[in-house]
Order: C-alpha cells, then structure tokens, then sequence
C-alpha cells in the first residue's frame, strides 16, 4: 500500500516540501512537511488497527477544518477503511443518525466535539471507541494524540481492499441525509484531464476555503495534495482571516461555495486594500450557484482570469467547467462537459432532447459518478436511466453545447400550468443593490395552485420595500414569474455546502396541506 499510496510516494521524492500549514490568528503557524506528515498519518492508521478497524469498516470523523481532520482522511484510506464526515454543526439526534446508519464502530473526534459524542453514545449502540483529538478527552473517550505518539510510525500492513475510502451524507434538503458511497475520486485519467485543462501546476498553494465535511473542499483539497501542492487549512471561515491567509502565504487555488466569497466581497474597499490577492489562479465556483451579479464582484477584486465555474455533486463528481473566457460570455450557464463526461437532456416522456433551449431532466454518465447509496441502493437504481445517474436538476443548453441549470425539479413551481424555475428569479433579484440574500419558493395558491414567494435578506443599512422589490423583478422578468409576495428576513436557512433549506422556508405555509 505505501508504495502505491500517493501521500508516501510524495513524502519519498519531496519530503521537506510543506505539506500543510495550520495558520490560526494569535497563535504561530504550523507547517507539516510530507515526509513529517506521512509519518503522522501512519501512527494514526497504527493507532486505528490497534482499536480493531479493518479494510472496508466505517470510521466516522467530526471536527472544524484542523491538520487532524486531514490526518484521518489519509489513514483511513492506508488502512482501506471508509471514511464517514459527520458534519460538526449536526444536533446531536442528526449525529447519531449519520453514525449509526453508517456502522461506524469507531469514532475520530475534534476534543471541541467530544462532548457531543459522549452524549450520543447511548444512541449509537455499534460505536466502540471514540477517539479524541487536539485536546482532552471526555468521559468514555480516549486520547488519540497519546495513543499516536506511542504507536509506530510505519504503515500498517493490509491487505488490499476495494472498500469505498470515503462516504458523504448528502445534504438531506428534502429528508433524512443518505450515504453517497465512493470509491477515491473516480478514474485516474479523467481526473488528469480536469487538471489539465483547468490548468493545476505542481506548485500551487490551495486554501480549504469551507468545511472539510462537504464533498467539494475535500475533493478539491485532495486533488491538490495528489499533486503534492502546499495546503493551508482555515479551521473555520471568516472574511477578513481568508485574505490575510491569501497574502501570507501566497494562496494560487482554492474552492468555494457562493456564501464565503459574497462575505468576502462584500467587506469594506478599505478592508480588502489591506491584502495582496494577485496570486489567486484559480477559483473554482461551486457548491451552490453563483450568481452573475456575485461573479462580477469577485472580479472586481480578484484577477480576471482566475474564476473557474464547475457543475456537480457529491453523487456525480464534476460535470461541466466554465473557463474564465465564458464567464461573461456565457452569463447563467455552468459550462460545457468535463473531460471524460456524457451530459443528456430527458423529456417527462424520457425521450433525449436534441434541440437547444428545451429544458429537461439532467443526467450524467461518467466514471466518476458514485457507487451507490448505503442501505438506500434501490433509490439509486430508480434515479438512474441505465448507465446515467441524476440529482434531479433541469438544464437546458445553448447552440454552442453550454448547460443552464434551470433549477432542482423538486423546486420548480407550477403556477396556473406554467413551469417556473426559482433559480431565475433569484438570479435576477439578486442584482438589486439593497438585497444581499434572496430565496424564491412557491406557496399556496387557490387560484394558481401556486405562486411565487421571496424571502429577501436586506443589505446592512438598507431597508427596501415589497413595492421596490416587485418594481425591480418587472424590469427583469416577464409577468408570471414575478414574486406575488415577499418577506424579509435576517438570514436564509443554508447547509454548509451553502444550498438553501427550502423545505424550512416552505414549511410554515405548506404544513397544513398537501404538496
């Protein structure tokens, strides 16, 4: 396994190269090179064995982006164990669910999390050890900094093992969260065509701009250190620290969900004049859609040819890019295919769509799309048509073959038989100047069956009124899709990957009747 293992063949030929970095304001940096790093990872793959996981057993992990949290992903993949995120903002019934629907026995925990797990323990009866990091334990936990630093630090000998080395819980927008189950980041040479064309060099400097949990910083972060480049970790985001992060240490790629960039734009001129961002070379837009209006924003401050759109998911992977020639270019769409991926249109009819401008049901066939739900394959048997796969968006594409995501079918609004994409309005109101968050759901209506409510969250200082809002939406949209109310309010409901929980929003006016 060492031999074959990307991180030791790193540590073999570059091993002073600076693996990672843990910048943290107020206290001094700490930098890993790959050689120190390996040898850490085996400790913890030792100390994993010692505590009874085996190839193919689930290790769930818990914590804020750290040099811990990074450790376990790599240990867990030498030991040919699955690796299990369980999202550190979860309540406690929402942690004990992921954990013990995956059959994780054994649990590596940031100590800022151990007493959650300590509370859960009577709610997941399979789990036997709960391993603590980066602090001390708490009752009926144990020490797993100790357990390292008395365990070898040469790499457990397994056997090889076909285990999937990663599992995500998806967002669970709808309902309980399902296991995405995945084997590394699919076919070597369709990863090596994304590289290239996006353009990653063996030097670059990746920030982990969001949490680790999410399947796009984490995939993103292990592409770059496949590539041996340098990765800074922030434990958790804030605006004005990510810049300082970009100017220290010269940050070239990074990944982000459209939340962290708007508060990033969004800080005073005088603020952002503090800090060099000339080094960023590749910013990859995804998570949840970026609207135009953000797009312009971050190329007002940062170069102009270092935005990057990418279309996925945690099931599918990548499947379209937008190249930073196409961004204004191509307003609203997400790209083309990504190298090694087959993107098609269905019909409700589920006939193929061959003619531009036509929305339809959006389905990917690659080598990269996941293995299957855990404990949920026949949901992922009926989603699929043959070899392509879905997550239930709809997409049309233009004459030169660029997609639109026009919006997730299970968000689409039907008012008086018309077809209404959400995703379009709020595009559109976002382009107000005193509207900082919007979300646009469908309500109802006995008229229309449904009609179209916004939540708008104002920009600081600025008060805007339901008439302004509705004056605004006339200017940019024909009449059926103007919002035939609105609300405001502080926040909208996000997950950490940043997609809107349109199911709270939907709830207050939907709980009385039937969808």
């Amino acid at each position: 396994m060492p031999r074959q293992d990307p991180l030791y063949a790193i540590a073999a030929s570059a091993p002073h190269k600076i693996a990672l970095i843990d910048d943290r304001p107020g206290r001094p940096p700490r930098r890993l090179a790959f050689r120190e790093f390996a040898s850490e990872v085996s400790r913890l793959a030792q100390v994993l064995r010692q505590n009874g996981v085996r190839p193919g057993d689930k290790v769930a992990w818990c914590g804020t982006n750290s040099l811990g949290v990074v450790r376990l992903l790599h240990a867990a993949r030498v030991l040919g164990a699955t690796a299990v995120a369980v999202n550190y903002r979860f309540t406690a019934e929402e942690a004990a669910y992921v954990v013990d629907d995956c059959d994780a026995e054994v649990a590596y925990v940031d100590a800022e999390l151990a007493a959650l797990f300590a509370r859960i323990r009577p709610d997941t009866p399979k789990l036997r050890e709960v391993l603590v990091f980066d602090g001390a334990p708490a009752a009926g936990t144990r020490d797993a900094d100790a357990l390292m630093a008395a365990a070898p630090d040469s790499p457990p000998e397994v056997p090889d093992s076909e285990a999937p080395n990663m599992m995500i819980y998806t967002s669970g927008t709808t309902g309980k969260p399902k296991g995405a189950v995945r084997r590394g980041l699919g076919d070597p040479e369709q990863v090596r065509k994304l590289v290239e064309r996006i353009g990653y060099r063996s030097d670059d400097v990746y920030l982990t701009t969001g949490p680790l949990y999410h399947s796009g910083p984490v995939g993103f972060m292990t592409v770059a250190q496949t590539l041996g480049n340098t990765v800074v970790i922030q434990r958790k985001f804030d605006a004005e620290d990510w810049l300082r992060l970009v100017d220290a240490h010269r940050v070239t790629t990074t990944f982000s969900a459209p939340t962290p960039v708007r508060l990033v734009c969004n800080l005073p001129p005088e603020v952002k004049a503090r800090y060099d961002l000339r080094s960023m070379r590749i910013m990859i837009a995804n998570a949840a859609p970026w609207s135009y209006a953000l797009k312009e924003a971050y190329l007002a401050d940062f170069p102009e040819d270092s935005l990057w759109e990418v279309y996925g998911s945690t099931e599918l992977g990548v499947n379209t890019v937008l190249a930073p020639a196409d961004q204004r270019r191509k307003p609203g769409s997400c790209g083309r295919p990504a190298p090694g991926v087959d993107v098609v249109l269905f019909d409700d009819d589920g006939k193929q769509i061959g003619e531009p401008h036509v929305p339809g049901d959006l389905y990917v066939r690659s080598k990269t799309v996941f293995d299957t739900y855990y404990k949920a394959h026949e949901i992922y048997e009926a989603e699929a048509r043959g070899e392509f796969h879905t997550v239930g968006d709809v997409a049309y594409f233009d004459e030169e073959g660029f997609f639109y995501i026009c919006d997730r079918k299970k968000d689409m609004i039907i008012s008086g038989g018309m077809n209404i994409y959400p995703a379009e309005i709020e595009a559109a109101l976002d382009k107000h100047p005193a509207v900082a968050d919007v979300a646009v759901f469908g309500i109802p209506s006995e008229e229309w069956g449904e009609s179209v409510h916004a939540v708008v969250v104002p920009r600081s200082g600025e008060s805007p009124s339901e008439a302004q809002i509705v004056a605004f939406a006339r200017e940019h949209l024909a009449g059926y899709k103007i919002p035939r109310s609105i609300s405001f309010a502080a926040e909208i409901p996000r997950t950490g990957s940043g997609k809107i929980l349109k199911r709270l929003l939907r709830e207050p006016f939907w709980k009385d009747r039937r969808i």
